[in-house]
């Protein structure tokens, strides 16, 4: 498949997500860096397998969530087509969950673009690392669409949260800092070898108590309505503005095909004067 640019867009692999065993954890790998590690449905299936590997492996402690290539990820691929068989696709709503909900510490250790679904997935991690050039954002306003994952509201304040998600920008590594969006930001030649300093750090402390201390952060969350905010969608005050606002087709999406990648930034963004 070839872009207008002609740009080869990698059909979906087996090492679309790499699995790798080390010392005491487990280092989880998007691995489309031709597409900016773009979610589709191939990296929905073989992310949810490898989360499932460490979740039933004893020996890893920790999980560290990371990428190849010069993005975390970019968000859903827009340019994805339906998976060739009838194999059941995990959602990004349940692959999420399936982090929250793990007993084990997962980490994500995030260099460039992390904007859109990408955002959502490092936000849902237990913690975050960033390199000096990450980018963080919930752009998905520049389509009119809402977040799929309602996780922002939970990472900083209501008043940061309203500005990440009513404008749409792209927040720099240290300004996601600065809004506890990520725990620490470093070189980028330093992002992995801290993460797995932390990962090793949780592996050898209690993991009766490692994992409880998770639980319990999560239960104070949870009773604070997060698992009603995620499924905001089922709110019939929301699903009926929804409803009744919606837009025709994204038009960029036309430019996209017809014009190519460059072509469809510049008409998506015209509107934003973003200084990253």
């Amino acid at each position: 498949m070839t872009s207008p640019q002609q740009i080869e867009i990698p059909p979906p692999s087996p090492d679309d997500v790499l699995y790798e065993k080390r010392e005491t954890f487990a280092v989880i790998t998007l691995n489309r860096p031709v597409v900016l590690n773009a979610i589709n449905w191939s990296i929905q299936r073989r992310l949810w397998w490898a989360l499932g590997e460490a979740e039933k492996d004893d020996d890893v402690k920790a999980v560290i969530l990371t990428s190849n290539g010069r993005a975390f990820s970019a968000g859903g691929d827009i340019q994805s087509t339906p998976p060739p068989d009838k194999d059941p696709t995990p959602s990004g709503m349940q692959i999420n969950l399936k982090i929250w909900e793990m007993q084990k510490p997962v980490i994500a250790a995030v260099r460039g673009y992390a904007v859109g679904q990408g955002h959502e997935l490092a936000g849902m991690c237990d913690m975050t690392v960033a390199s000096e050039d990450a980018v963080f954002g919930e752009l998905q306003i520049r389509h009119s669409f809402g977040p799929p994952i309602l996780v922002t509201p939970f990472l900083t304040g209501i008043k940061q949260a309203k500005e990440i998600l009513m404008l749409g920008e792209r927040i720099s590594a240290q300004d996601a800092l600065r809004l506890g969006i990520v725990n620490r930001v470093v070189p980028a030649d330093e992002l992995l070898s801290t993460a797995e300093d932390m990962a090793r750090k949780m592996s050898a402390l209690p993991q009766k108590t490692v994992r409880s201390n998770k639980l319990l952060v999560n239960r104070v969350y949870e009773l604070a309505g997060f698992h009603q905010a995620l499924a905001y969608r089922a709110d019939p005050t929301i699903a009926g503005i929804l409803g009744t606002t919606a837009e025709e087709p994204d038009p960029h999406l036309k430019v996209l095909r017809e014009q190519g990648w460059e072509a469809f930034r510049a008409s998506r963004d015209a509107n934003y004067t973003d200084s990253q």
